[in-house]
């Protein structure tokens, strides 16, 4: 295995600021395509960070995010690893049809059709949150008064759970979701109080049903035509409740705060609003903050690029140093709301690509739209340097976005 300088790297890498990638991409790019590095817990993994070698490992679908195996590599020092050794790891099928059949059980739920079925509702309620923003006076936390209750409240609608749940299932998604802030004893218990919760109600949508996604998942069955394990439906709920508004919570903020750093791509986006869609698209790929990537197991020895990788190999994909290989996007480091195509891997590749990336897109979409209609003065309230990354979360994000207008 290549090494950069003979050092094994620590993951994840830092930056120097929140909206900035780490310097190391550019020359693991260059030099060290494949690198060493080590994980939160000590483990050794492989760092990939070309953007065909990560479409290729994604696309592989031998490769699990499952990291039961006894050689696979713990992510976390707390042990619990949160989201990666939660019951969710090995409780959702990873492979082969089981875990076809489970994802074509869900996509219907995300098809492009549904989201524009209720981009309507999604418009109504980031308008009613940018209300009460301005009534209670600028400055304001963008990313409080509005990333973070409008995804709430859709995934919670489309689950048929209630959203004035959302302060309890935010705290569980912050355990679940952090690699070493909490203990194992407290993320255990956190995912013990998530899982009771969504089995209450699992246990009142079979009494009565909904429009919704779990009872819909009650009422189906299994790849063998076995009605769906209860454990399989609470991993599920609880899968999509965390990653329903987490990624995308986070997101909105820094969608708006890349855009506001440099005011010339808002003033563009004032003059060109049709640029909304490719303005998102193109804040997905520079995202230099996503969060930590995906990591594979590789249960079988493996070329990537000019390096061989043996079997039981742990593998964490950088989408987003994949995202800026200047040789698969020109001019990679500039920020071009124009561009277009733009095949990022944002969200993924293959068997695993992110399932709720049509609602991920419809909600940014929506929110930019809206601020620029009812907010076009706005900025940002500090400069973008001073804006604070959230440290230590699988999902990568800003402490607060301040805005004024």
């Amino acid at each position: 295995m290549e090494h950069v300088g003979q050092e094994v790297l620590s993951y994840p890498l830092s930056s120097s600021a929140a909206l900035e990638p780490p310097v190391e991409w550019d020359r693991l790019r260059r030099e060290c395509p494949v690198a060493d590095i080590r994980f939160p817990s000590g483990d050794a993994g492989t760092l990939i960070t070309r953007y065909e070698d990560v479409k290729q490992l994604l696309s592989d679908p031998r490769f699990s995010r499952a990291l039961d195996a006894p050689d696979a590599a713990r992510i976390s020092d707390t042990e619990s690893g949160g989201v990666f050794n939660s019951a969710m790891s090995t409780v959702l099928p990873q492979t082969g049809e089981a875990h076809l059949h489970w994802r074509r059980q869900i996509s219907k739920w995300f098809t492009v059709k549904r989201m524009n079925e209720l981009r309507p509702a999604i418009e109504a309620m980031a308008d009613g949150l940018v209300d009460d923003m301005v009534a209670n006076g600028s400055p304001a936390d963008l990313k409080a008064s509005l990333g973070f209750p409008l995804p709430v409240w859709v995934i919670c609608d489309m689950l048929g759970v209630p959203d004035s749940d959302r302060d309890r299932f935010a705290g569980w998604s912050d355990m679940l979701l952090n690699l070493d802030r909490y203990s194992q004893d407290e993320v255990a218990a956190a995912m013990g109080e998530f899982f009771g919760y969504i089995g209450q109600h699992l246990a009142a949508k079979r009494a009565e049903p909904g429009d919704d996604i779990l009872s819909a998942l009650i009422g189906g069955t299994d790849a063998e035509g076995e009605p769906m394990p209860d454990q399989t439906l609470a991993a599920t709920g609880i899968g999509l409740l965390v990653a329903g508004h987490e990624t995308t919570a986070n997101m909105i903020g820094k969608m708006i705060a890349m855009l506001l750093a440099d005011r010339r791509h808002w003033e563009r986006l004032l003059a060109e609003p049709a640029l909304v869609r490719t303005a998102v698209e193109e804040t997905l790929r520079m995202d230099a903050n996503s969060g930590f990537g995906m990591v594979r197991y590789l249960p079988v020895e493996t070329e990537v690029g000019d390096s061989v990788l043996p079997m039981g190999t742990t593998v964490l994909c950088s989408m987003a140093a994949a995202n800026r290989d200047e040789t698969a996007f020109d001019r990679a480091a500039e920020l071009d709301i124009a561009r277009s195509p733009n095949p990022h891997v944002s969200f993924g590749v293959g068997p695993h690509s992110c399932l709720g990336q049509a609602l991920a897109r419809t909600e940014l979409q929506v929110v930019l739209e809206v601020l620029l209609r009812r907010l076009p003065t706005l900025e940002l309230a500090v400069e973008p340097d001073e804006l604070v990354k959230l440290e230590g979360l699988i999902v990568g994000g800003l402490t607060e976005v301040p805005v004024r207008w």
